[in-house]
């Protein structure tokens, strides 16, 4: 086995206590104001943005650093219409009785139904698949490894750098979603995880009237 190549650790920034307590703060306050949205403006956003934010979620922890994801990016209207066709068909089906009355009962503080008319207002849909493989030019594969859990934390990242950036987002994730692999062209062995709505929030934009769980009920220190 070759031995790797370590560096040092240069890019590390170590601030005193009172600047830690400080910063954790101030980005808990910003990142509670996250909400998902569905009611997006039309209004375009630069494409140098979404790049940036990409950028910082392909910096996110994997599976022996073979980053198992693809980012497409869908800006073409024409493709927007083919994606909303398709999942309203899988949410009619989800919503008209595959869906067990518990799930929709869940679902209900929402407001959600079959009707997704953001998937063509918004400016940008970023579709993230998991890539179960890695496939050389020789076409050997390469098995990924924790991908799940690799794609999972790539996505927190890129919703909290879409947040930081003054953009509003929604996680939608019709079941099944391989109908995005046609539409796309994306190959078998990626699989759509989330289909992410990208834009601004309309200018009267509701959402729902929801609580989290305090830090008491999702944390145990032993």
């Amino acid at each position: 086995m070759a031995k790797p190549e370590l560096v040092p650790l240069s890019s590390y920034l170590q601030y005193p206590e009172s600047e830690m307590m400080d910063r954790a703060s101030r980005f808990y306050e910003e990142i509670r104001r996250r909400r998902s949205v569905r009611d997006f403006s039309d209004s375009p956003v630069p494409r140098e943005i979404i790049d940036q934010c990409l950028l910082a979620a392909g910096t996110a922890p994997n599976g022996a650093n073979l980053q198992p994801w693809h980012f497409a990016v869908v800006q073409d209207p024409a493709v927007k219409a083919k994606i909303r066709a398709a999942a309203e068909k899988e949410e009619r089906e989800f919503y008209g009785g595959k869906a067990p009355q518990q799930w929709l009962d869940a679902l209900a503080p929402l407001g959600t139904d079959d009707q997704k008319p953001f998937l063509e207002i918004a400016p940008y849909l970023i579709v993230i698949f998991a890539k179960s493989h890695g496939v050389k030019p020789d076409g050997t594969k390469i098995k990924h490894y924790y991908v799940n859990e690799s794609v999972g934390i790539a996505t927190g990242f890129l919703i909290s750098a879409l947040h930081h950036a003054g953009l509003a987002t929604l996680t939608h994730t019709p079941s099944p979603m391989k109908f995005l692999n046609d539409i796309l062209g994306r190959p078998a062995n990626e699989r759509p995880m989330v289909l992410l709505v990208v834009g601004y929030p309309a200018e009267n934009a509701l959402v729902p009237k929801i609580t989290k769980k305090p830090l008491s009920e999702i944390t145990s220190y032993f």
